[in-house]
């Protein structure tokens, strides 16, 4: 957001605000049917690091997504509003870690008399759970490699079901010791047929093989 990079799809030329806007749209759709109204006005949330020109940017996209874009508002102040609507009236101090997809945001902020003030603001803009992704999708073609002798990082498909499978994995290891990641058919071998790739992934391993991204 809030630069001239362009999107080419189908044939056609997209800046990000439309990219954005198409998601809007969609939302802005899903709300309608959800609550049986008109939905023609908007807050929207944007990383605490965005500059001007990329919340002009946002602004725009909700423009084109036929909103009315009331307020632009960072996305740590929108968590501790949530945080804080039914604590009005206490005096604390608040962390939002916000480690998302692919960047993350850490924001320290006072509350008191219902007010929010944010008192400090950091993060990284290449680091999110896409990092542990391909953490995990690395040590997985690399067992399968040692154990099959193929290197799947050339087989795009195969790479794409790994992809998904290594995400799947992370998320049930939020609330289990260990997970089976089984993708049969994964390669086939002239000499040898079809490889199924079968392995089991602990939680201490994913800590592990995320520690040199957490540290």
């Amino acid at each position: 957001m809030g630069t001239d990079h362009v999107f080419k799809a189908n044939n056609k030329e997209y800046k990000p605000q439309q990219i954005s806007a198409f998601i809007l749209q969609k939302i802005k759709k899903d709300a309608e049917a959800f609550t049986g109204d008109k939905i023609e006005q908007a807050v929207i949330t944007v990383p605490a690091y965005f500059d001007d020109n990329q919340r002009q940017a946002t602004k725009d996209a909700g423009t084109i997504a036929g909103l009315d874009v009331v307020r632009i508002i960072n996305e740590p102040t929108a968590a501790s509003l949530a945080f804080g609507l039914d604590k009005a009236k206490q005096d604390m101090k608040i962390m939002v870690f916000d480690f998302g997809g692919g960047t993350l945001d850490v924001t320290i902020m006072e509350m008191g008399g219902g007010v929010f003030e944010v008192m400090s603001t950091s993060g990284d803009t290449q680091l999110g759970g896409t990092d542990m992704d391909k953490a995990i999708i690395d040590y997985v073609v690399d067992e399968f490699k040692k154990k099959e002798g193929i290197d799947l990082n050339q087989d795009k498909t195969a790479i794409a079901r790994i992809t998904e499978a290594s995400e799947k994995a992370k998320i049930e290891l939020s609330t289990v010791m260990e997970t089976d990641i089984n993708l049969p058919f994964i390669s086939h071998d002239p000499s040898s047929g079809s490889k199924n790739l079968e392995l089991r992934l602990t939680r201490a391993k994913l800590e592990d093989l995320v520690k040199p991204i957490v540290d």
